[in-house]
């Protein structure tokens, strides 16, 4: 038989769940219901610093790409935004040319900006047609600011010389940020880890978003041309790339996304980014996250020899020369 106490604390916790229930809060009822059950609460989504910044990102964040950014899928980008917010994902990432997904994210961050860290970006090398592109994105975004902006996709070496000339982005990026329409610059490639990594060292990024992937020491490695400097110079690092749009996956190869996260997870990064179709995946992607143990050497060394003979395939994204 329970005691009075017990049963008190039962109907106090039950009363707060339907509460919940007519708030919308699904996640933290579920949390709730199993304190009210003398279950563990699910397990939070680990975090890491997000370098210089003083913003500490979880291990799992939401690409704005897959489902985002797709024509005709609005209800269901909507509700896998929320559903991660609810999980606990606490970095979004998007971009002007990702379709629909700077509205999508608008749509959610109307009213639940204080909640997330924004990051947008911009592909254009000029002052003027940065401006404008920013301006776009915080109305699209329904927000008067960005956490972060970042330089999107630098290529070759005509984009770092536009980049940096007198009418150039990075004149646009610390406008900006002096204006308070943005927090903090950074670049993202997946191109060429040496054209990328002498930008960082020409110039003081806060962030880098990088390709990383368990087939990446193959050929033109970012993690051996790049990362050992972004790292050296503080950076905030997001992996990006990780499925190379499941690319990675391959018979004989790597057959699971948790060999593909726990792969890049277990490099010295920040965060990685993942493009959701649906919110089985999230739901999955985050349970991975938070059950995240590193790989040890002769692991990591696996995955990558298991990922030889396909290579190519898993770094499309790649300049070879």
């Amino acid at each position: 038989m329970k005691s009075k106490s017990t049963v008190s604390r039962s109907k106090v916790v039950k009363g707060v769940i339907s509460g919940a229930i007519a708030a919308g809060l699904i996640d933290k009822l579920a949390a709730l219901e199993s304190l009210a059950q003398g279950k563990s609460a699910p397990a939070a989504i680990p975090t890491r610093p997000l370098g210089k910044t003083g913003f500490t990102p979880t291990i799992f964040s939401l690409g704005g790409q897959a489902t985002l950014e797709e024509d005709g899928k609005a209800d269901e980008s909507v509700a896998i935004i929320n559903r991660a917010i609810d999980l606990g994902v606490n970095y979004l990432d998007t971009s002007p040319v990702y379709g629909e997904s700077e509205l999508r994210l608008g749509e959610v961050m109307k009213t639940r900006r204080k909640e997330v860290f924004l990051a947008s970006k911009t592909h254009d090398r000029s002052y003027d047609g940065c401006m404008r592109l920013l301006e776009k994105s915080l109305k699209r975004l329904q927000t008067d600011h960005l956490d972060l902006w970042q330089l999107h996709n630098v290529r070759m070496q005509d984009d770092v010389d536009f980049i940096f000339a007198k009418d150039g982005a990075i004149h646009a990026l610390e406008k900006a940020r002096e204006q308070g329409m943005i927090k903090h610059l950074g670049i993202t490639g997946h191109r060429d880890p040496v054209l990328l990594r002498k930008a960082i060292e020409r110039y003081p990024f806060d962030t880098i978003l990088m390709a990383l992937n368990a087939a990446d020491k193959h050929k033109k490695s970012f993690i051996d041309e790049l990362l050992p400097v972004a790292v050296k110079n503080n950076m905030g690092i997001i992996g990006m790339k990780v499925v190379a749009r499941g690319k990675i996956f391959h018979e004989g190869g790597l057959t699971s996304m948790e060999q593909a996260m726990r792969y890049v997870l277990t490099l010295p990064v920040s965060a990685v980014i993942v493009g959701i179709s649906t919110i089985k995946e999230l739901e999955e992607n985050i349970r991975i996250a938070r059950e995240f143990t590193p790989l040890s050497k002769e692991e990591m060394a696996h995955l990558e020899e298991l990922t030889k003979s396909y290579h190519s395939d898993a770094t499309f994204y790649k300049q070879y020369w």
